[in-house]
């Protein structure tokens, strides 16, 4: 008997992260998933094993994506403050581009869904790692005062991730004010937004004592 396509391994991946930030760890079905893809539901065995192993691999799939720009980024040598411009905007893309599905594993996982949990528990400590190397490597070269990394990688994350995330949540429930709603996309979203943000909170954090 021939092997399936490794094609459905991709179509089932593509459904399922379609369907995941609508139904979470427990609406995802695997007859919903292989339904979405247009394929028979033993194929998600066949590929992954089990449902929890299909939603580890999709989730991870997506997390590596981003963590190796956040690597190239922060090793690709050149001055500190660069890299570590450079590594921020990449998170902070990859949030605007992910946040439903962001949105529904931190909601999976408060509710105790173990694959959520073990996601977050997994991949959490990677990015900080590499942003808190980039901060203590400023910090040692006189680039930026010597802050408590956490206290720093906060900020930032506040100064940057955060305005996304308020507003994508705002847009999903439609309860952004008429009068800013034009404004969303350009002010809070863009490329342009998201250096803006960047380079304001560098210069925010170099600027404290």
């Amino acid at each position: 008997m021939p092997r399936p396509s490794q094609d459905q391994d991709l179509a089932l991946l593509a459904a399922g992260a379609a369907l995941y930030p609508q139904l979470g760890c427990a609406g995802l079905t695997v007859r919903r998933v292989a339904e979405q893809a247009g394929v028979n539901p033993a194929m998600v065995h066949y590929h992954f094993g089990s449902k929890d192993a299909f939603l580890r691999q999709l989730l991870q799939r997506h997390y590596e994506e981003m963590f190796s720009a956040l690597s190239l980024n922060s090793q690709s040598g050149g001055d500190v403050m660069e890299r570590l411009a450079a590594a921020l905007l990449g998170v902070a893309r990859f949030v605007r581009e992910h946040r439903p599905l962001l949105a529904r594993v931190w909601a999976d996982a408060q509710a105790g869904e173990a694959v959520a949990r073990d996601f977050l528990r997994a991949n959490a400590p990677r990015h900080l790692g590499v942003l808190m190397a980039l901060l203590q490597e400023a910090a040692r070269l006189g680039r930026l005062p010597a802050q408590p990394p956490l206290t720093a990688f906060t900020f930032l994350m506040g100064a940057v991730v955060a305005p996304q995330l308020l507003a994508g949540g705002m847009q999903a429930i439609d309860a952004v004010p008429p009068s800013l709603r034009t404004g969303l996309d350009d002010e809070v979203m863009s490329d342009a937004a998201l250096a803006r943000r960047v380079e304001w909170a560098l210069l925010g954090l170099a600027s404290g004592a």
